[in-house]
């Protein structure tokens, strides 16, 4: 009689594969879509390295923190949208 269904756990809920698939589809959408911009800036030839480099961290991260990697990357892409290359 007192025991636990499984709407009742108190465990996080965990996203579902199909959660899961459609945000790595996301950031690998708008990575390929950064990758385009930084490589269409006016800007040097180190620049350009510079933010690819960060821009592969993130697809690095994608693969042990897949939304911390979405942060990073959203991060990147307000900071190009405002005309400031995230040069670091």
């Amino acid at each position: 009689m007192g025991g636990r269904t499984d709407d009742q756990s108190s465990a996080p809920e965990e996203p579902d594969d199909q959660e899961v698939a459609a945000l790595y589809a996301l950031v690998a959408e708008r990575l390929k879509q950064a990758h385009a911009r930084v490589s269409a800036l006016n800007v040097s030839t180190d620049a350009k390295t510079a933010l690819t480099r960060q821009l592969l961290i993130v697809t690095e991260t994608a693969k042990r923190d897949l939304p911390g990697a979405a942060r990073r990357l959203s991060r990147f892409v307000q900071d190009l949208d405002a005309g400031r290359p995230p040069l670091r």
